[in-house]
Order: structure tokens, then sequence, then C-alpha cells
């Protein structure tokens, strides 16, 4: 009974690393069921067993996306000997990175916060494919989208307490300010790395200005500086 359960378990995790990588090869529209069970070597059937659908199959693939966004931010926050703002730093590279290496759990997350705007309107909540929100993998994502920014709340705390970020900062905004720049950061590279732009900005000077831009407005340190008017006079 143990091995049948682990086959099974085998299959379900076969069908959806088949779909990870037909998704990113093909694109999610392009893809079918058919396309994932053949790659997989198992009967349509039987990857409809575990999957509904292909709606159910995503959001699986979305669970597992916000898993693995999860390891990454206790990752840092588990790093010893760094400051809050520290955390927040490589947090940032970390967001990044994960974007870059596993773009199809990126796109996943981000279709999700997307959905979720849909979901909290009951108007708009009509529009969802009832497909998606019959899957069982939705509901769980509906309990455990947040706790990635839960972690990153603590590390916001965490600098606040260690004297590395501003202590008059509320952390649950910041870190949620924190994260829309990291996303809004990361959806704009597309357009500096463009060839042919007019803009004297490149992505390898862009990261780091970010970066300390980010921190200096977490220290604080951020000053500006006014103009001194020098009046004269002509007589």
């Amino acid at each position: 009974m143990i091995k049948l359960m682990a086959g099974e378990k085998n299959k379900e995790k076969l069908i959806l690393d088949v779909a990870v990588a037909l998704f990113t090869s093909k694109g999610y529209v392009a893809t079918r069921m058919e396309d994932i069970s053949q790659s997989a070597g198992i009967s349509k059937g039987l990857t409809y067993f575990y999957y509904k659908n292909k709606e159910d199959l995503f959001m699986a693939l979305t669970k597992k996306a916000f898993d693995q966004f999860k390891d990454e931010f206790r990752e840092v926050y588990r790093s010893k000997g760094k400051t809050g703002l520290e955390m927040i730093s490589d947090l940032l590279l970390k967001i990044v990175g994960f974007a870059k290496t596993q773009q199809v759990y990126y796109d996943a997350i981000l279709n999700f916060l997307d959905l979720l705007k849909k979901y909290n309107n009951p108007e708009t909540r009509q529009l969802i494919d009832p497909k998606t929100l019959n899957s069982i993998h939705f509901q769980k994502l509906l309990e455990i989208h947040h706790e990635p920014a839960k972690i990153g709340i603590m590390m916001v705390s965490q600098g606040i307490k260690d004297g590395s970020i501003r202590a008059e900062l509320q952390p649950e905004i910041t870190f949620y300010t924190i994260w829309s720049m990291i996303i809004g950061y990361e959806k704009m590279l597309g357009p500096i790395e463009y060839e042919g732009k007019d803009i004297k900005l490149h992505a390898e000077n862009w990261e780091p200005g970010f970066l300390k831009l980010l921190q200096e407005m977490l220290k604080g340190t951020i000053q500006a500086t006014k103009k001194t008017t020098v009046q004269t006079s002509l007589f």
C-alpha cells in the first residue's frame, strides 16, 4: 500500500513537472492536457484522475510556486548575522533571480495576485473560470498565498528592531510597498534591456541604483537639497 501511494505521488509530480516544461516551451494556452499526458507517458484518463482539468493543474502549479517562493523568503530570513535591511536587500536579489530562473512559477504567482483582485470583488468574481474556482488547489492558495509576505514583514520588523530601518515605519505597509516596487522593477527589466532605446539606463547599472535607493528610503537617509536663493542688488 505504501509503495502504491509513493507511486501515485511520483506520477502526480511527474505530470506537474511535465506541465511546467511544456508551459515554458509552448505557453499555457497552446498546451493541451493531451500533450502533457503524452509527454509524461501516462494515459489521459490517469492525468485527469490527478488533475480535473488544465485550470486545476495550473492552480496546482501555482501552489507549488508559492511553496518555493516561501522557501526563498525563509532562506533569507534564516541567514545568520544579517540586519533587517540586509535581509530586504538580499530578498530583492532573490526575487529577481527567482523570476529569471523560475519564470513559469513567477508568472503563476503574479497571475494569482491578479486573480485575487477579481476574487475579492463579488462582481468581477463571476468573470473567473468556474474550473479555477472549483479547484482544490485554488482553495489552498487562498489560505497560504500570504505566507511569503508574512516572512517579509518579519524582516522589516527585525530591521526596525535592530535600527537598520527607520523606527517610524509600519512593517506591513512597508513590506507590501517594497514588494510592489520589486514587482515593478522586474517587469521594467524588459523595456530597460531593449536595444535602441534613447534613455541612458542599462540593467547592469539600474540594479545597484535601485537597491541603493531602496536602502536609503528604508534607512531614511534621503534628504532633499534646496537651492539657496542669493539676493543681490544691481545698485
